[in-house]
């Protein structure tokens, strides 16, 4: 039974419970209609669920259908309309066969270095290099990238000498390098080194000034300083652009020796694609030099889509800045 309740100023509501399974609507207090006996809290934590659930990332995993159309296929179509460019270029005799020779002969070129049991050992002779000297480039770079971020002096003194170094051909190293190291590996590395270096060290001086203070200052109150700073907040936090950094630092190295080889040449350093390369060149063999290049530019994007991509997105993925899992 519902009542009017006078008292003073303003007549006042009173539900009252007439049957059960019926709601008791308190003084002052309107009901719900539509909503029997559903709490307020109830109604906010629902609505705090539609908002993150809008807010976060939906993951799915790529079927190899769709792997196949939007990843496989785009590269061997576009490859396609390169040689097919090429062939017509070739017919229509735009210049002399020397300067630019059919596919077929750069397919030959191919075939005879994999006859003389030649090309694998001509490829692995860069790519242990180039990943060797990868490696000795990470371990130099890392401890210097995290000095400089966090030294406000040594920042000063060689932040700008970090950047400059990355802005110098890689060619400009050989000839110092030559002299100093002579013709032999330490040559090949220390051009390798000098190129690299201070690009995964300027990567991660990137990723940690994106870091929120915040992280290190919570940090600090749970007692993380100094190394362990390092370790567990300031490495992971600037992870995207420290992968940034890995990269363009594979990049520089790839270069570096690329550059090493071609100008570099003696018998103790084997060779590699470069040397392959410039070897072709005084042969005026220009299907090779064609494949020397062709070569290069594989391996290149080879350990890019190996390596560095699935770490990439592994990264992105983790920090919910991918839309599907690829």
């Amino acid at each position: 039974m519902a009542g009017t309740e006078t008292t003073g100023d303003a007549p006042r509501t009173t539900t009252a419970v007439t049957k059960a399974g019926e709601t008791t609507e308190e003084p002052g207090k309107p009901g719900r209609p539509g909503q029997p006996g559903k709490p307020a809290g109830q109604d906010l934590a629902g609505l705090e669920a539609g908002l993150d659930a809008l807010d976060a990332v939906q993951i799915r995993r790529t079927s190899p259908a769709e792997v196949l159309v939007q990843k496989v296929l785009p590269p061997i179509v576009a490859v396609a309309l390169i040689l097919v460019l090429w062939k017509v270029l070739v017919w229509a005799k735009v210049t002399d066969d020397y300067k630019l020779p059919d596919p077929k002969l750069v397919w030959d070129a191919l075939e005879q270095l994999w006859l003389r049991g030649e090309l694998f050992d001509i490829i692995w002779t860069s790519v242990s290099r180039g990943l060797f000297g990868f490696l000795i480039a990470l371990a130099i770079a890392t401890p210097l990238g995290l000095i400089v971020a966090r030294v406000k002096i040594v920042r000063a003194a060689i932040g700008p000498i970090m950047s400059g170094l990355q802005s110098l051909p890689s060619v400009a190293w050989v000839a110092p390098a030559v002299i100093w190291l002579g013709l032999n590996e330490k040559m090949m590395y220390a051009v390798i080194l000098l190129g690299a270096v201070p690009s995964i060290a300027n990567g991660l001086v990137a990723g940690i000034d994106q870091v929120p203070p915040l992280f290190l200052r919570a940090g600090r109150t749970l007692g993380a300083r100094g190394l362990v700073s390092a370790r567990h907040i300031l490495l992971p936090a600037a992870l995207p652009g420290y992968v940034a950094g890995l990269k363009q630092g594979w990049a520089f190295s790839w270069r570096s020796l690329m550059a090493a080889e071609i100008i570099a040449k003696s018998p103790e350093l084997g060779v590699g694609l470069g040397q392959y390369l410039e070897n072709q060149r005084n042969n005026s063999d220009m299907p090779g030099v064609l494949l020397g290049i062709i070569m290069i530019l594989f391996v290149g994007i080879a350990i890019e889509l190996l390596v560095f991509a699935p770490i990439e997105r592994r990264v992105l993925r983790s920090r919910g800045l991918l839309a599907s899992a690829r």
